[in-house]
This record gives C-alpha cells, sequence and structure tokens, in this order.
C-alpha cells in the first residue's frame, strides 16, 4: 500500500467517525421518510396521469363509436333512397372508424392494466410508508429515552465522583480533628502528673510547693474551725494537723 493510499484510507476513517458522532439516527429516519412520502407521490402522480390517458382514449372511442353509428344510419338512408353509392361510402367511412376504434380499444386495456398495476404498488408502498412512519416514531421516542438516560447517568457519574471527593475531604476533617483533641488530652495529661512543665508559667522549688500546700492546710482548718464555731460543735481533739517545720535554707 503506497503512502497515498494510506492517507486516503486514515482520512475516510476519521471521516466516517466524524460523521458518526455527528449523525442522529431521528434527523436520519426523518430524511428516509420524507423521501418515502415523495417517491408515493410520484407514483401517485403516475397513477393519475394513467387514468387521465385512459379516460381521454374512453372520450375518443365514445365520439369514434358515435360515429361509426352514424355512419350506418346514414349508409341505411341512402340504401333505402335508392342510392346505394351513397350507401357504400358511408360504410366505407365506417370500415375506416373501426380500425381505429379497434386500435384505440387495444390502447385502452393496455392502460387500464397499467394502471391497475400501479395502483396496486401505490397502495403497497403506502402501506410500507405508514408501517415505517410507525416504526421511525417508535425508534426516535426509544433513542430519546436512551440518550435522556444517558445524560442523566452520565450527570449522576459526576456528581457521585464530587459526592466521593467531598467524602473523602470530610474524612480527612475528622480525622485530623480526632487527632488535634488526641494530642491536646495527652498534653493535659502529661501536664497535670508533672511530666511536662508548664511552660506559661514560672519553675517553683521545692520550698514554695511547701508554703503552698500549708496555705492550703491552714485555710481548710481555718474554715473548718469556723464551720464548728457556727454550728456549736467542740474542736476535735488531734484534729488539726502540725504544721510541719520548716528547714531553713542552708548557706554555704
Amino acid at each position: 500500500m503506497g503512502l497515498w493510499d494510506r492517507f486516503m484510507l486514515i482520512f475516510r476513517s476519521k471521516a466516517s467517525s466524524a460523521l458518526d458522532r455527528a449523525e442522529d439516527p431521528r434527523q436520519t429516519l426523518d430524511y428516509s421518510y420524507e423521501k418515502q412520502l415523495e417517491l408515493l407521490q410520484k407514483v401517485r402522480r403516475g397513477v393519475a396521469d394513467v387514468a387521465t390517458s385512459r379516460k381521454r382514449l374512453e372520450l375518443q372511442l365514445t365520439a369514434l363509436q358515435g360515429q361509426s353509428d352514424k355512419l350506418e344510419g346514414q349508409a341505411r338512408a341512402a340504401l333505402a333512397g335508392g342510392r346505394e353509392d351513397l350507401a357504400r361510402e358511408a360504410l366505407t367511412r365506417r370500415s375506416g372508424l373501426a380500425a381505429q376504434i379497434t386500435d384505440l380499444q387495444a390502447q385502452h386495456a393496455q392502460l387500464a392494466e397499467q394502471e391497475e398495476k400501479l395502483i396496486a404498488a401505490s397502495q403497497s408502498l403506502q402501506a410500507k410508508v405508514e408501517s415505517f412512519r410507525t416504526k421511525k416514531e417508535t425508534i426516535k421516542a426509544t433513542y430519546s429515552a436512551a440518550e435522556a438516560q444517558t445524560k442523566i447517568n452520565e450527570a449522576f457519574s459526576g456528581i457521585s465522583k464530587e459526592l466521593g471527593d467531598v467524602g473523602m475531604a470530610v474524612q480527612r476533617a475528622e480525622d485530623k480533628t480526632a487527632q488535634m483533641q488526641a494530642r491536646g488530652q495527652a498534653i493535659d495529661e502529661l501536664l497535670a502528673s508533672g511530666a511536662l512543665e508548664d511552660v506559661s508559667g514560672t519553675a517553683k522549688d521545692s520550698i514554695t510547693l511547701e508554703l503552698e500546700r500549708m496555705a492550703s492546710t491552714s485555710e481548710v482548718e481555718d474554715t473548718l474551725a469556723k464551720l464548728r464555731t457556727e454550728l456549736g460543735k467542740p474542736a476535735e481533739l488531734g484534729s488539726a494537723a502540725p504544721a510541719p517545720a520548716i528547714d531553713a535554707p542552708k548557706t554555704d
């Protein structure tokens, strides 16, 4: 295969593919139906033309038959009047008309037969056209429904993909949120246990911590004594814990 042949093959395949994508079967069906209607109209016009010719021959036959009958009557009258020569002339003319009548009758029979065939063909073609029209409308409706369903499926597929992306984004956000919450709780637990120092405050030495505990204990005992006084309850012996001694800071 030469280069030109390969080029033409590729061109025809591309053109065929493009035409196939651009072709709408509904338009093709409508076009075929219009062509069938045009053919049916031509057949009907043919039937009308043949019928007109047949009718014209019938009129000619009627006129010739009338002339033949008239010549026969004239021949009878001439013979009755003793004019045999006139009678012979009338019958001679009548004989010429008879040949014309016979020829026209043959043409009339041919036209009548042709007309019957065209009428049968027209009726058969009309039935086929009507059947094609019904089938055409059914195919068009089916194609339209399939096209609509395809568009819906394509749209739904796009929506499903977008929803899937949104769902993945939500899942990632929830995972990050849960991770952040777990991290915050872990840090709180470490701070509460003292495993981590609170960077927001200042470090406290052992004396400061001891003083804070003493202050807290003293405040509890004072509040408890006040409540006993208000309620008239005597103080229990040994209930108050003695304050621990504070070691004096060592000096070097």
